[in-house]
């Protein structure tokens, strides 16, 4: 496994890098002036290095991207009632105030990757390095950057735009870049990255986890189709990432199995490595959260067991008859035992857990020793997003072709369940097969902001969630940030 490892600290003065394991398995160094530290090719290494760390932190990854499946529906907090998750559970029930500290959460969590991006983007260039890698690192930093922002803006609307590192003589209270500002910024990104980048084949087992021609291309795909645009160029990537040897698992549990990460169907992960040699809370953690946090309460199954992130009835009652997924996503009275053991629906207020991300103890011994990564891009969604761009340029039954190779893989042949159907029939069939293919990995509520013609609201009402409104499809900007910098406006009707 290969596993990001050093952390890049920026300040006005100093660069620290300090050392985990993995695709770069150092020694911590000292802390170094900023003004002398991109030196070397290691150091240029180093410091992209740190860029990808923030991925990994609670603020975004390791939970709050996942907890966006609660606000979607798919799940409810669980845990252990009271005000545990309480935060989450004010976003899930669209009661959020400004002061929602889970909000705050994800939108500072993208800011030290954008900062250190920008160190890179600033620096790398003007080194006298071998041009392969200092290509890579370029590229590398670009398509970060853009995954930061894509996160930021898909929540929030327009952040302030950053693409200098900041020092006390800047502006440090920026205004609010336009929502078309920040898009134009990441697809430069990714354009930049798909030129940049090497293609995983290329890697060697050292540097598997990078950031990936093919994960660039995925990215900005995602961010067509997001937008409603290009869907020409969303199909070329798609069949040039075929053509890179992209291609299914044949299990679907290989996706999230801690032995097979980083596999044929991976166009990225955030990685972890499950050692937790500094606090497990702390942003340095390399464990990951989410078998701690989702394995069944008081059950014994996993280490850890917090009881959080339960599917809800209607989720589980979407699966069709005869799908593979519900037994490998799902943990419901009567399924397959779990590493031994059989699951009780007392575990649970809904009756269900999340199956999908556990990790035996066989694995994983203790709460903090978990080596699960978080697949953010699959080749499953590939095909999704394939499938969803032929639908919108009217070519249904061209569109059927992918999605079918999702569902076969899933042990859903019957073809005539995907046939002759109109484009809004088609439309909302992939935006179920996402939902299913997808769940609880992050993606169900973006899908949801993106629905055309008021659908997305018009879900959460039918799933019981009335109070949400049109003002819900962009979260609060929190309330702090504003007071620090009053340039920044409130979004609508918060």
């Amino acid at each position: 496994m290969n596993k990001y490892s050093r952390v890049l600290c920026l300040s006005a003065l100093s660069v620290i890098f300090s050392g985990c394991s993995g695709f770069l398995d150092k020694e911590p160094w000292d802390s170094i002036d900023a003004t002398k530290s991109f030196q070397s090719e290691e150091d240029a290494i180093a410091a992209v290095n740190g860029a990808y760390q923030p991925l990994q932190w609670a603020k975004l990854y390791n939970m709050r991207i996942w907890t966006l499946d609660i606000v979607a529906g798919n799940s409810e907090v669980g845990a252990g009632g009271g005000t545990d998750g309480i935060e989450t559970k004010d976003l899930a029930n669209f009661i959020t105030t400004t002061d929602n500290f889970g909000v705050l959460d994800i939108y500072r969590g993208p800011a030290p990757g954008i900062l250190r991006c920008n160190y890179v983007l600033k620096n790398v260039p003007g080194m006298d390095i071998d041009e392969d890698i200092k290509n890579r690192c370029l590229g590398e930093a670009y398509f970060l950057r853009a995954h930061y922002y894509f996160i930021l803006v898909r929540l929030f609307g327009g952040v302030p735009l950053l693409i200098e590192p900041q020092t006390p003589d800047d502006d440090l209270k920026p205004k609010r870049a336009s929502v078309e500002q920040i898009y134009q910024l990441i697809i430069d990104d990714l354009k930049k990255a798909i030129d940049l980048l090497p293609t995983k084949s290329s890697y060697t087992s050292d540097d598997i986890g990078r950031a990936t021609k093919g994960a660039a291309m995925g990215e900005l795909a995602k961010v067509y189709l997001t937008r409603g645009e290009n869907y020409d160029k969303i199909i070329e990537y798609c069949d040039e990432i075929k053509k890179q040897g992209y291609s299914l698992n044949s299990d679907y549990s290989d996706n999230f199995n801690p032995e097979k990460e980083n596999g044929q169907e991976s166009l990225f992960e955030v990685q972890y490595y499950g050692k937790t040699n500094y606090d497990f809370w702390s942003n340095e953690n390399q464990s990951s959260w989410l078998s701690t946090y989702m394995g069944p309460r008081n059950s014994d199954m996993v280490a850890g067991g917090y009881g959080w992130n339960q599917p809800t009835g209607e989720f589980v009652s979407q699966y069709e008859e005869g799908d593979l997924r519900k037994d490998k996503t799902v943990l419901y009275s009567g399924c397959p035992l779990f590493d031994g053991k059989t699951y009780s629906s007392s575990y649970s207020s809904t009756g269900y857990n999340v199956r999908k991300f556990l990790v035996p103890k066989s694995i994983s011994m203790d709460y903090n020793t978990s080596p699960a990564n978080f697949v953010v891009m699959r080749y499953a969604e590939v095909l999704l997003m394939k499938a969803e761009a032929l639908n919108e340029l009217g070519r249904i039954s061209e569109a059927e072709e992918p999605l079918y190779e999702v569902r076969t893989r899933a042990g859903l042949t019957d073809r005539s369940k995907i046939e002759g159907l109109t484009q809004d029939e088609m439309r909302d069939k992939i935006f179920h097969e996402r939902r299913m293919e997808l769940a609880f990995e992050g993606d169900r509520w973006f899908d949801i902001i993106r629905m055309k013609d008021g659908k997305g609201l018009e879900f959460l009402h039918s799933i019981g969630k009335l109070n949400a409104q049109e003002k819900h499809l962009l979260l609060p900007i929190p309330q702090q940030e504003i007071e620090a910098n009053g340039n920044l406006e409130q979004n609508p009707g918060y």
